[in-house]
Protein backbone atom coordinates (compact mmCIF):
# COMPACT_ATOMS: atom_id res chain seq x y z
CA UNK A 1 0.00 0.00 0.00
CA UNK A 2 1.52 3.25 -0.83
CA UNK A 3 1.20 6.31 0.83
CA UNK A 4 0.96 9.42 -1.77
CA UNK A 5 2.06 13.26 -0.51
CA UNK A 6 -0.93 15.99 -1.57
CA UNK A 7 0.94 18.32 -4.30
CA UNK A 8 -0.29 21.44 -2.93
CA UNK A 9 -0.38 21.14 1.28
CA UNK A 10 1.88 17.78 1.24
CA UNK A 11 -1.02 15.90 3.46
CA UNK A 12 -0.77 12.43 3.54
CA UNK A 13 -3.20 10.59 0.52
CA UNK A 14 -4.58 7.01 1.04
CA UNK A 15 -5.22 4.70 -1.76
CA UNK A 16 -8.61 5.21 -3.67
CA UNK A 17 -8.95 8.98 -2.66
CA UNK A 18 -8.19 12.46 -3.61
CA UNK A 19 -7.50 13.39 -7.55
CA UNK A 20 -4.56 13.28 -9.66
CA UNK A 21 -3.92 15.51 -12.66
CA UNK A 22 -2.07 14.64 -15.39
CA UNK A 23 -0.44 17.45 -17.06
CA UNK A 24 0.78 17.59 -20.71
CA UNK A 25 4.08 16.68 -20.08
CA UNK A 26 3.22 13.54 -18.41
CA UNK A 27 4.14 15.66 -15.03
CA UNK A 28 1.56 13.66 -12.26
CA UNK A 29 0.22 16.44 -9.74
CA UNK A 30 -1.91 14.55 -6.34
CA UNK A 31 -4.22 16.26 -4.45
CA UNK A 32 -5.68 15.31 -1.43
CA UNK A 33 -8.72 17.17 -1.83
CA UNK A 34 -10.89 19.53 -4.28
CA UNK A 35 -9.54 22.54 -1.96
CA UNK A 36 -6.27 21.40 -3.24
CA UNK A 37 -7.14 20.70 -6.66
CA UNK A 38 -9.04 24.18 -6.90
CA UNK A 39 -5.99 26.03 -5.37
CA UNK A 40 -3.50 24.61 -7.74
CA UNK A 41 -6.06 25.29 -10.93
CA UNK A 42 -5.72 28.99 -9.55
CA UNK A 43 -2.00 29.13 -9.49
CA UNK A 44 -1.74 29.42 -5.94
CA UNK A 45 1.44 29.37 -4.75
CA UNK A 46 1.67 26.84 -1.46
CA UNK A 47 4.47 29.14 0.39
CA UNK A 48 2.17 31.51 0.22
CA UNK A 49 -1.51 30.10 1.37
CA UNK A 50 -1.01 30.07 5.62
CA UNK A 51 -2.81 26.59 6.19
CA UNK A 52 -0.04 24.33 3.85
CA UNK A 53 3.21 22.50 5.04
CA UNK A 54 5.28 24.48 2.88
CA UNK A 55 3.95 27.83 4.68
CA UNK A 56 4.50 26.33 8.10
CA UNK A 57 8.04 25.37 7.20
CA UNK A 58 8.80 28.52 5.49
CA UNK A 59 7.79 30.60 8.15
CA UNK A 60 9.73 28.95 10.77
CA UNK A 61 6.26 27.79 12.48
CA UNK A 62 6.74 23.60 12.21
CA UNK A 63 10.61 22.20 12.61
CA UNK A 64 11.98 22.32 8.64
CA UNK A 65 15.46 20.87 9.32
CA UNK A 66 15.53 17.07 10.79
CA UNK A 67 17.17 13.71 10.27
CA UNK A 68 13.96 12.07 11.49
CA UNK A 69 12.59 13.73 7.81
CA UNK A 70 14.87 11.71 6.31
CA UNK A 71 12.85 8.16 7.00
CA UNK A 72 10.19 9.94 5.15
CA UNK A 73 11.75 10.68 1.72
CA UNK A 74 10.32 8.38 -1.07
CA UNK A 75 12.83 5.83 -2.45
CA UNK A 76 12.49 3.64 -5.66
CA UNK A 77 15.09 1.50 -5.82
CA UNK A 78 13.85 -2.25 -4.91
CA UNK A 79 14.92 -4.00 -1.86
CA UNK A 80 14.99 -7.66 -1.71
CA UNK A 81 12.99 -9.14 1.34
CA UNK A 82 14.54 -10.33 4.19
CA UNK A 83 12.46 -11.03 7.41
CA UNK A 84 15.35 -9.41 9.72
CA UNK A 85 15.93 -6.14 7.94
CA UNK A 86 12.17 -5.77 7.98
CA UNK A 87 11.81 -5.94 11.71
CA UNK A 88 14.34 -3.99 12.43
CA UNK A 89 12.98 -1.04 10.03
CA UNK A 90 9.78 -1.57 12.18
CA UNK A 91 11.60 -1.19 15.56
CA UNK A 92 13.23 1.67 14.12
CA UNK A 93 10.10 3.47 12.52
CA UNK A 94 8.57 3.85 16.16
CA UNK A 95 11.71 4.74 17.64
CA UNK A 96 12.43 8.22 15.11
CA UNK A 97 8.68 8.38 15.60
CA UNK A 98 9.27 8.69 19.38
CA UNK A 99 12.07 11.22 18.62
CA UNK A 100 10.51 12.80 16.00
CA UNK A 101 7.35 14.05 18.14
CA UNK A 102 9.76 15.32 21.29
CA UNK A 103 11.66 17.24 19.27
CA UNK A 104 8.53 19.04 17.58
CA UNK A 105 6.93 19.42 21.30
CA UNK A 106 10.56 20.80 22.09
CA UNK A 107 10.19 23.00 19.03
CA UNK A 108 7.08 24.46 19.92
CA UNK A 109 7.84 25.08 23.49
CA UNK A 110 10.77 27.24 22.37
CA UNK A 111 8.40 29.14 19.96
CA UNK A 112 5.93 29.74 22.44
CA UNK A 113 8.11 30.55 25.31
CA UNK A 114 8.18 34.32 25.81
CA UNK A 115 4.33 34.35 24.44
CA UNK A 116 2.52 34.40 28.31
CA UNK A 117 4.51 36.94 29.26
CA UNK A 118 4.08 38.90 26.11
CA UNK A 119 -0.16 38.54 26.75
CA UNK A 120 0.42 39.42 30.52
CA UNK A 121 1.93 42.92 29.50
CA UNK A 122 -0.67 43.30 26.47
CA UNK A 123 -3.39 42.92 29.38
CA UNK A 124 -2.19 44.86 31.29
CA UNK A 125 -1.55 47.97 28.87
CA UNK A 126 -4.93 46.84 27.56
CA UNK A 127 -6.63 47.47 31.10
CA UNK A 128 -4.58 51.01 32.08
CA UNK A 129 -5.92 52.37 28.86
CA UNK A 130 -9.84 51.41 29.30
CA UNK A 131 -9.87 51.67 34.01
CA UNK A 132 -12.44 54.21 33.21
CA UNK A 133 -14.44 51.44 31.55
CA UNK A 134 -14.45 49.76 34.79
CA UNK A 135 -14.29 52.16 37.46
CA UNK A 136 -15.94 55.85 37.00
CA UNK A 137 -13.57 59.13 37.18
CA UNK A 138 -15.48 60.46 39.86
CA UNK A 139 -15.14 57.79 41.98
CA UNK A 140 -11.50 57.06 41.58
CA UNK A 141 -11.11 60.68 42.16
CA UNK A 142 -12.91 60.50 45.52
CA UNK A 143 -10.72 57.28 46.32
CA UNK A 144 -7.69 56.52 44.96
CA UNK A 145 -7.46 53.14 46.32
CA UNK A 146 -9.07 51.92 43.00
CA UNK A 147 -6.84 52.54 40.66
CA UNK A 148 -4.94 49.72 39.13
CA UNK A 149 -2.48 48.50 41.55
CA UNK A 150 1.19 48.42 41.71
CA UNK A 151 2.74 45.12 40.58
CA UNK A 152 5.35 44.38 43.71
CA UNK A 153 8.79 43.96 41.72
CA UNK A 154 9.97 40.48 43.65
CA UNK A 155 12.60 41.14 46.14
CA UNK A 156 15.17 38.39 47.35
CA UNK A 157 15.71 38.86 51.06
CA UNK A 158 18.61 36.34 52.46
CA UNK A 159 18.44 35.35 55.83
CA UNK A 160 21.20 33.63 57.74
CA UNK A 161 20.22 30.21 58.85
CA UNK A 162 21.37 30.66 62.67
CA UNK A 163 18.82 33.76 62.37
CA UNK A 164 16.31 32.10 60.93
CA UNK A 165 16.67 28.85 64.19
CA UNK A 166 17.11 31.79 66.13
CA UNK A 167 13.35 32.43 65.65
CA UNK A 168 11.82 29.36 65.31
CA UNK A 169 12.86 28.71 68.48
CA UNK A 170 11.47 32.39 69.98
Amino acid sequence: MRLEKCWFCSSTIYPGHGIQFVRNDAKIFRFCRSKCHKNFKMKRNPRKVKWTKAYRKLHGKDLAQDSTFELERRRNRPERYDRNVVENTIKAIKRIEEVRVKRESKFWESRMKGKKNQERKEAAVELEQSIHLVKAPLAMQADPSLTLPKVPEQIKVKVAKKQAAQAMQE
